[in-house]
């Protein structure tokens, strides 16, 4: 039969049918039938599925990990980022961290619950990857992640030495802490001691270490706004790279702060008393804020005594509070004159220990005519036959307009006598933590410290306008039993007239705690 025979049979099954035109080719290891031309090595689908591994070369194993200082987990080569667990910015440190999960694509990701305890994360991926043309595969896998705790740099600075690069010194020369107390529950407050490494306690005051320079200029310029100090600025070299020009200093900045502090007996400059309102150049430091606040007990004149004023020509009190001498009130008379809290008065005191020896008596003026009375306990300064060594005083003895109204007595504050047991308080301050350093308190300097934080919790109970400043807290649950049992006591022996703290103006720091989670 020839090629060109009309007559010869022709298949066209095929076109008539509408079947595939292609290659139909068995799998070779089940018998299917296939389309040869997309076959991936003469496999039928569900074969490829048990015979092909997509996933191969992407670990299933990795370890991740976490500073538990700061807790923050390496991003490598050298990031540490904040993440929760089980979020989404930890989901990404997971992917990241597995080698050849660019080679395919990520369908969906997500975590398996592990035990919290367990340092272990799980991770669930679904990838789809091309086996061969037409042909596209989807695999579902798990990846094990071991936390392993590795402290971060930056907390490896605070518990190392000589890694600051600035550090903030902060000194007051006064025999007594009381200032440094107030200046700590102000930084606690604001938070302002967030960025510290380490806070060293040293003679004078308080060291406060940073690592970065713009941290202790920061609070610096904190330290300024709430209390008169005066800062110088100095810098050393550490290293230099001569082929970069690039250089390392360290950063000491030397913060003084006004060496005045709450009731000190103070004597002006004559000068500087004039510009101020023309004030008695003797009185009382009765407040020290971003100025320093002068009161005459005798006239309840004020004055404010700015910074820049202040260290322009600087002077130092005459008396503090460690030198109070106690007085009994014999009289007083209101003279009706008054200014804010206080109420001018005419008293006539004699000093405790004089009673039952001799019947002296002092005739003063004193701005507490609202809290005194006759009988009540007082604590002042006796100026009759104290010799103080100070150029300003002795100009008020030299004056003839001034040494006849240096009073014999100035009464300060009011004398409450307290049980033996007074510490069991319902309320507390919270403290920073510190370092003593090189100073190892002897016995006898710590209890001048502790004397010192009772004398500055005294201050705070007698006080509202200095409870106003500072975050006050519930004390524990046992120390308030033990307050209410003697405070049953107290009113069984006797009327016990000592200042005492509303509860409405406590803090709880479970409460405190849980709304700065929410914030």
């Amino acid at each position: 039969m020839s090629a060109m025979d009309l007559d010869a049979p022709v298949s066209i099954a095929p076109q008539i049918r509408g079947e595939q035109t292609n290659a139909t080719i068995l799998c070779c290891n089940c018998g299917a039938p296939i389309d040869g031309t997309i076959s991936a090595g003469a496999l039928c689908y569900d074969c490829v599925k048990t015979t092909v591994d997509v996933s191969q070369g992407i670990q299933r194993e990795a370890t991740l990990h976490f500073c538990r200082d700061c807790d923050r987990w390496l991003l490598p080569p050298g990031s540490w980022i904040v993440a929760a667990r089980e979020s989404r910015e930890l989901l990404a440190l997971c992917l990241k961290k597995l080698r050849g999960l660019h080679k395919v694509r990520i369908i969906d990701a997500s975590f398996i619950w592990t035990e919290p305890h367990s340092r272990r994360e799980k991770v669930k991926l679904t990838i789809q990857d091309s086996v061969s043309e037409g042909v596209v595969l989807q695999q579902s896998f798990e990846v094990e992640y071991v936390v392993a705790y590795q402290q971060c740099p930056d907390c490896a600075k605070s518990y190392t030495a000589n890694t600051w690069r600035a550090c903030v010194q902060v000194r007051q020369k006064v025999p007594h802490k009381r200032t440094f107390l107030f200046l700590e529950q102000l930084i606690l407050k604001h938070s302002a001691h967030k960025d510290t490494i380490n806070i060293k306690e040293v003679k004078d005051g308080l060291d406060f270490y940073y690592s970065a320079r713009n941290q202790a200029e920061k609070f610096v310029d904190f330290l300024t706004s709430v209390t008169p100090v005066r800062s110088k600025k100095s810098q050393e070299l550490i290293s230099m790279d001569i082929h970069t020009s690039t250089s390392s200093y360290k950063f000491t900045f030397s913060v003084e702060l006004v060496p005045i502090c709450k009731d000190d007996l103070v004597a002006l400059p004559i000068k500087l008393a004039k510009q101020t309102g023309n004030i008695l150049p003797l009185g009382l430091c009765y407040r020290v804020g971003t100025s320093v606040n002068i009161l005459d007990p005798s006239t309840l004149q004020t004055a404010d005594i700015s910074t820049p004023i202040y260290w322009r020509a600087p002077f130092h009190s005459l008396a503090n509070v460690t030198e109070l001498t106690e007085f009994i009130i014999m009289d007083i008379e209101p003279t009706g004159a008054s200014k804010g809290k206080w109420l001018l008065a005419e008293a006539t005191v004699a000093r405790a220990s004089d009673l039952g020896s001799n019947d002296r008596t002092y005739y003063t003026r004193t701005h507490l005519g609202n809290v005194l009375h006759p009988g009540d306990s007082v604590m002042g300064y006796m100026l009759t036959g104290t010799n103080f060594n100070s150029p300003q005083f002795d100009a008020l003895e030299e004056s003839n307009t001034y040494s006849s109204q240096i009073p014999d007595v100035m009464l300060v504050k009011k004398f409450y006598a307290r049980k033996k047991k007074s510490k069991n308080r319902n309320w507390r301050l919270k403290r920073m933590a510190r370092d003593d350093g090189d100073l190892l308190p002897k016995k006898a300097d710590q209890e001048k410290m502790d004397k010192d934080y009772e004398m500055f919790l005294r201050d705070v109970e007698e006080d509202t306008e200095l409870r106003a400043t500072m975050a006050l807290y519930k004390a524990q649950q046992q120390a308030k039993k033990e307050a209410d049992e003697m405070s049953v006591v107290e009113t069984e022996d006797g009327e016990d007239e000592t200042p005492q703290i509303d509860m409405e103006e406590l803090l709880d720091e479970f409460d405190e705690l849980n709304v700065k989670d929410n914030l």
